[in-house]
């Protein structure tokens, strides 16, 4: 174990991104009782997982046992025990077991002769001799569970010693490996976890210490043999060799300095998942290149290791707490790595702080930082930083079954699944391409009828929701046409008047929409917004106004908002509801409240918050420089939403303080000095950095959305980027968690993804040549193994597209 020793530094190093400081994976929670009369051994977790946590005081840490559960196995213990009514304390008590890591644990690890690895400790509420055992599954790798092991040992240590691990030297962290202890008893098999008999437990010569240096080399070679039979998500072959930092380019900067600051560097390792420290003192300086273009170069005397472009993919996160700053660096052949900056106080920090995002901001915005505002600069600098919101609602929330959301779905499902597009076709007929060169684009859900439309060149498939939360293909309309019978390919549609109608945008036609009969399957409308105001954008008139039979919505041009009203003759415009801006704004997205108040996005990056059309917008949200490609907005308005193609920023609408208290952005401007909180919601640069890594592709985030549904509560929002589906939960995002998203990793680029109406539960997602509906439960927290997870592709006998789950796959050209 403690031949590992080096590697724990980056395990503790990288707490600044993730809640564990270490995790094993799978495995059975037993509890065994060699004198009780209760019974031998009885299984508490068939399948949990292990972790050493961080808590809120300095030198103590918690051994978390959490439990996962199998399909539907959640849903049938709350109806059970009467629809989760028990309090929280019993539910915690239910899904985890949380441990004080302390000595008087007395925990430790053997090797048994089959490669099977146990972690045992003592049950300190217990009778004499009880244990807990953690019996990991055979999938857990040899040096996951000895860094385990060194972490738990040198928490202990710190506990014990009231200092830094640091500190401590082989010797003194022998003191807890508690290898004197008797041998860990045999748990029970999980198809008999109480038949087991005490004289059943092996002899000490049938385990081995797993703490023992001697026996790391036999452990690995243990574990080697030991092949699982099979794994519910399946890793490629990956490189076993440490990440190496590649060749520096360098770059010539001769401008201004911006920063120049000394730090310690760590490059994130794929293989461990840890950030490994390069070089104690480097120098990280950000200067000026002309043009509105900035450099990052960090190097030493020694060696100099990166020039890297300051822009959005740099991706940068800076979290005081741990002193750190986290970036991302790209080479020329578009390989992503992720660097540590850790620096020795705060003011070093900050210092470095200003003048990178001086130079970020600067670059997207291509002024100069001394022009913008105070409240403008601290508005950029807090959506940068790692911040925490405190939400008055917190403490009314209802919360969340985070083991539905940690729930990870088996893959061997064998129940019928519906594999044709057309009923009537045979299996020979089936072309998963649609015989043609077009992919599906756009994705639109219904909120009044269950039915999800993809649009794919100039068709559009209709989707029927299975009361079994599936998707089952019922039509195709074969021929997207102008009422003079020009084919086109739809750019945007919305569904509208009670889901009806859908309403079409024609990118060769900027100044009309078109309106389809979705009865008949045909375009029976051309609307022409106006003679010189082209329509880019178009939003309900309301957060709900899809489920009535209302006739207007929003439309923007590049500098102007409007409403749009078919019922007119000549041009739709309403010319007393047009609010016009001399400069190009470049308005890109609109979205609505329950009320119909409105926000609307810019290519700038900045947001204005309206109350109704035709005036000055009652705030107005400072730009951070990227284009913001999508808005949503929480029905209540307390909420917006707004993606560009490498992060999420998510903004508190309802003023805290002043004489406008509790009153929303949308109904009284905020106060000159005061801006709304923003919430830079991005994956982290090490999961950008592996996802890049995998894919060979940079982020590209989908339009994310809100779950919606009359009467429901805002709980989760979900986007995408390449093949990856990706949930934030927001009550996590609101309580400051370490884990706030989820992923899902599919076969092919996401092209639309949504919730079902109504429900946070179910998401619908459109593939390239595929549509499905997957359960959010079933994605899992971003790890090395979810991220790397092969897709899998079955035989035409069986699924098709595979990785989008049970029964979620409609084969067919959608």
């Amino acid at each position: 174990m403690f031949a590992l020793k080096s590697l724990s530094h980056y395990i503790f190093g990288s707490a600044s991104t993730k809640e564990s400081l270490i995790e094993l994976p799978q495995g059975q929670l037993y509890i065994v009782r060699p004198h009780s009369p209760k019974g031998y051994s009885e299984l508490i977790f068939k399948d949990a997982a292990a972790s050493i946590r961080r808590t809120g005081q300095e030198f103590q840490y918690q051994l978390v046992i959490q439990r996962a559960y199998e399909e539907g196995e959640a849903e049938l213990l709350e109806e059970e025990e009467g629809g989760g009514s028990e309090g929280g304390s019993l539910s915690t008590e239910k899904d985890e077991r949380l441990f004080l890591l302390d000595e008087s644990l007395r925990l430790r690890a053997d090797l048994r002769e089959d490669g099977e690895v146990v972690f045992a400790w003592l049950d300190l509420s217990g009778d004499e001799g009880d244990l807990y055992e953690f019996v990991c599954d055979p999938s857990v790798k040899a040096e996951t569970a000895s860094a385990f092991s060194l972490v738990a040992a040198q928490c202990q240590y710190e506990r014990k010693y009231r200092k830094s691990r640091e500190h401590a030297t082989e010797q003194e962290l022998q003191e807890f490996d508690f290898e004197d202890e008797e041998p860990i008893p045999q748990a029970s098999p999980i198809t008999s976890p109480v038949t087991r008999s005490p004289g059943a437990s092996p002899s000490p010569s049938r385990t081995r210490s797993f703490s023992n240096p001697l026996n790391i080399g036999q452990i690995d070679d243990a574990m080697a043999r030991k092949v699982p039979e099979k794994q519910k998500a399946p890793l490629r072959p990956y490189e076993e060799k440490p990440t190496v930092a590649p060749p520096s380019t360098k770059q010539i900067a001769s401008g201004e300095t911006l920063a120049n600051e000394e730090a310690e560097l760590h490059l994130f390792d794929f293989q461990s998942g840890t950030f490994i420290r390069q070089e104690e003192k480097v120098f990280a300086t950000v200067t000026e290149l002309g043009g509105w273009k900035y450099l990052l170069h960090i190097g030493s005397s020694e060696k100099q290791w990166l020039d890297q472009d300051v822009n959005q993919d740099l991706n940068p996160v800076f979290n005081f707490e741990y002193l750190s700053f986290i970036f991302n660096h790209y080479t020329n052949d578009g390989s992503a790595y992720s660097w540590l900056l850790r620096f020795k106080d705060r003011e070093t920090e900050e210092r470095f702080q200003e003048g990178l995002m001086q130079a970020l901001w600067e670059h997207s915005n291509e002024t100069k930082w001394v022009k913008a505002k105070d409240t403008d600069r601290d508005y950029v600098l807090d959506a940068f930083n790692d911040l925490v919101l405190e939400d008055p609602r917190e403490a009314e929330a209802r919360e969340e079954d985070e083991a539905l959301e940690d729930y990870s779905e088996d893959e061997d499902d064998s129940r019928p699944r519906s594999e044709h597009y057309d009923s009537d076709e045979s299996e020979d007929d089936v072309d998963p391409h649609g015989g043609d060169d077009n992919i599906n684009s756009q994705l639109a859900v219904g909120a009044k009828n269950d039915r999800s439309f993809v649009v794919r060149g100039s068709k559009i498939g209709v989707f029927k929701h299975t009361n079994d939360n599936h998707l089952e293909f019922t039509t195709n309309i074969s021929k997207v046409e102008t009422p003079g019978g020009k084919l086109f390919s739809p750019t945007k549609v919305m569904l509208h008047a009670g889901d009806r109608n859908m309403v079409l945008q024609n990118a060769n036609d900027p100044n009309s929409l078109y309106r389809m009969d979705l009865e008949y399957g045909k375009v029976v409308d051309e609307w022409k917004v106006h003679d010189d105001i082209p329509i880019t954008s178009f939003a309900p008139q309301n957060k709900f106004a899809q489920m009535t039979d209302e006739q207007t919505f929003l439309g923007l041009s590049n500098n102007a908002l409007y409403r749009v009203d078919p019922r007119l003759s000549g041009n739709k415009l309403v010319d007393s509801e047009l609010k016009q801006y001399a400069t190009k704004n470049g308005f890109t997205a609109a979205a609505t409240t329950e009320k119909g108040y409105i926000a609307v996005a810019s290519s700038k990056g900045d947001v204005r918050m309206f109350d109704r059309l035709g005036i000055n917008a009652k705030t107005h949200i400072p730009a951070l420089g990227d284009p913001i490609i999508g808005l949503d907005v929480s029905a209540d308005g307390r909420w917006v939403l707004a993606t560009t193609r490498t992060y999420l920023l998510l903004i508190d609408a309802l003023q805290q303080s002043g004489k406008n208290e509790g009153k929303l952005g949308f109904e009284k401007s905020f106060a000159k000095d005061d801006k709304p909180q923003p919430r830079r919601l991005g994956l982290t640069p090490a999961h950008v950095a592996q996802f890049q890594h995998e894919t060979k592709a940079p982020l590209s985030f989908t339009p994310a959305k809100f779950n919606v549904g009359q009467g429901k509560e805002e709980t989760t929002l979900v986007t995408a980027t390449g093949p990856f589906v990706i949930t934030w939960s927001l009550k996590k995002v609101l309580a400051g968690r370490r884990d706030p998203y989820s992923i899902k990793r599919y076969s092919d680029e996401i092209k639309a993804d949504n919730f079902q109406f109504g429900s946070d539960k179910n998401i619908v997602v459109a593939l390239p040549n595929e549509v499905g509906m997957v359960a959010k439960r079933s994605l899992q927290r971003p790890t090395r193994e979810s991220i790397m997870a092969t897709p899998k592709r079955a035989s035409r006998g069986g699924k098709y597209g595979g990785w989008l789950g049970r029964d979620d796959v409609v084969n067919s050209p959608y």
